[in-house]
């Protein structure tokens, strides 16, 4: 084999690791936790569903590459729950030196591609990265709320937490930003998210 065939296999044995990492909102039927694999399939899955929702004409196969390679930092730099402040600090560095690493099995060329994927998606500077991460975010909600709560009971997440977590969605799409805000007022109407305190 020539050597950058061995660079993409070894790349996609490694990229495998993909379904250890388990994530802290369940499955729909709530039986279990979901894997970052799962997650990144059903987020490629609701892009192509999903695309007439985008606020901007997006490049779909950008938005694919982006949704598929997102979460592939987590096999080094593990999942880490969107509401957990003191987890998420120092997460940058972590998921920059695991991007390097992972990215950096494949021959160059395909790994600045796909480095350059992950860095759009992590910046939302673009309509492609703006909708990318709406959808991102939207599965997360719909799962914890279809599982009866999931995280958001195992980890007391209020109202406003999950508002501020999910506020940027509307930006990527104002139809599926509005879907959030019903599922999360559904969700504190049916207990399933701390409702707010005044003085919070």
């Amino acid at each position: 084999m020539d050597d950058r065939l061995v660079r993409r296999l070894r790349f996609l044995v490694e990229v495998d690791r993909i379904k250890q990492v388990v994530r802290h909102n369940p499955l729909a039927d709530g039986s279990r936790g979901e894997n970052d694999a799962e997650h990144m399939w059903h987020a490629a899955l609701a892009v192509v569903v999903l695309a007439d929702y985008a606020a901007e004409p997006v490049d779909m196969a950008r938005v694919l590459t982006m949704v598929l390679v997102h979460d592939l930092v987590e096999i080094d730099a593990g999942d880490v729950l969107v509401y957990d402040t003191e987890g998420r600090a120092g997460r940058q560095a972590a998921e920059a030196q695991a991007a390097e690493r992972i990215f950096g099995l494949l021959p160059d060329d395909q790994a600045g591609h796909l480095r350059a994927a992950w860095e759009e998606f992590e910046a939302r500077h673009t309509p492609e990265a703006r909708f990318a991460a709406a959808v991102d975010r939207l599965l997360p909600v719909l799962l914890n709320h279809a599982a009866g709560g999931g995280a958001w009971v195992d980890h007391g997440v209020t109202h406003r937490a999950a508002r501020e977590a999910n506020a940027h969605v509307a930006d990527g799409s104002p139809a599926l930003g509005a879907a959030i805000e019903a599922l999360l007022a559904d969700a504190v109407a049916g207990g399933m998210l701390r409702p707010d305190r005044a003085d919070e």
